[in-house]
């Protein structure tokens, strides 16, 4: 996750992404949004998994424990999901039906906190390793403690964005009252989209009146709450827990730059791709030793070329006056039969009928309600 501005007081996030790369092409969130995204579309009669798998994370796959998605699978996945569910609060219904289990080691952490305020800033420090997709940062405040959400991008698909911002605060909510009690209710709750059509979802989930059109994604906690006791506190267990999950953050973090030093690399050589061999001995290791370290973080070569490939004429398809031509020559296909080919298996549709969609997408309008 990337650094996020914070308050002194709180919580610090974990390591941010290297200068000029686009976090949204990185395999580096955990999918326990999506798992329980397939869970609810499931229930409105929509099957999400020909959609997963065409986004590359099949049955399979999905089941992996080291299973990391990037951005971009996971905003396609969310935006179509609320598009073939009808559900404008799907973000809300989605966060509520969780649980501290699927966070795995980092919940089972929050668990054995000492208090609730204790458990909020383990979830903030460790959040790379929860499948959050969301940027979270925590501190007392004049108003009481925060816990503020951010957007990992601000071009973010606005339909994403309003899902992720649901379910960030409803997941929050949820697993508060699952540790701490029914009667838990934040003194206020902000967010930064527009307001929706019907508030009462949102009333009856956080039992306080919500604000929409704010400067920014926040919840009050009272400080009652806030330093409320966890009931399964046990500083033993804490302490262990917290000492894996340090060891998993350096893993993880390794891994993580070395995606990112990959990506670089790849979009700064565009339209010509360094192969392999280059790439390795850049990194003064064997092609082998690259392969197994790029297994570990559950992808390939081919696959983070893809996605910068992706990332690149989706930039360009923005400006118009670009040909197809233009276009596929300067990402590196061979004509504009290979970028039509790779469009349509990215999105499905023309690259025409993309660019379309990215500049009304990119017009200036009104946001969509959430």
């Amino acid at each position: 996750m990337p650094d996020a501005p914070a308050p002194a007081t709180s919580a610090g996030t974990s390591a941010g992404t290297s200068a000029g790369t686009s976090r949204s092409t990185s395999a580096t969130i955990a999918p326990n949004i999506l798992r329980y995204l397939a869970r609810v579309a499931g229930e409105y009669g929509v099957d999400l998994q020909p959609l997963l798998t065409r986004v590359g994370l099949d049955p399979m796959v999905m089941r992996s424990a080291t299973l990391r998605v990037s951005y971009r699978q996971g905003s396609d996945v969310i935006r179509r999901a609320v598009e073939q569910t009808g559900d404008e609060h799907l973000g809300l219904r989605v966060g509520a039906t969780q649980h501290l289990t699927a966070w795995g080691l980092l919940g089972f952490a929050m668990m054995a906190a000492d208090t609730l305020q204790e458990a909020i800033e383990t979830g903030v420090r460790y959040q790379n390793l929860s499948g959050a997709m969301t940027v979270w940062s925590a501190g007392w405040e004049d108003v009481g403690y925060v816990l503020r959400a951010d957007l990992p991008d601000p071009a973010l698909d606005p339909t994403a964005a309003v899902f992720l911002i649901e379910e960030a605060y409803s997941s929050v909510v949820t697993l508060t009252r699952l540790s701490i009690g029914d009667a838990f209710a934040p003194q206020a709750v902000d967010f930064a989209f527009p307001a929706s059509r019907d508030r009462r979802p949102f009333e009856e989930l956080f039992r306080c009146p919500p604000r929409f059109d704010a400067a920014g994604n926040r919840m009050v906690i009272p400080a009652r709450w806030a330093r409320a006791a966890m009931p399964g506190r046990d500083p033993i267990t804490y302490a262990s827990a917290i000492d894996v999950l340090e060891k998993q953050m350096a893993s993880r973090g390794d891994q993580q730059e070395l995606l990112e030093v990959l990506e670089i690399s790849i979009a700064q050589s565009l339209p010509v791709v360094p192969s392999f061999l280059e790439q390795s001995r850049r990194h003064a290791c064997s092609e082998r030793t690259l392969r197994r370290r790029l297994a570990e973080c559950d992808t390939t070569y081919e696959a983070i070329v893809d996605g910068v490939r992706r990332e690149r004429v989706e930039q360009l398809l923005r400006r118009p006056e670009l040909t197809l031509r233009d276009i596929a020559r300067q990402v590196g296909f061979a004509d504009v039969s290979a970028l039509r080919r790779a469009v349509r298996r990215w999105h499905g549709a023309t690259p025409l009928a993309v660019r379309t969609g990215l500049l009304e997408r990119d017009a200036p309008r009104s946001r969509p309600h959430a």
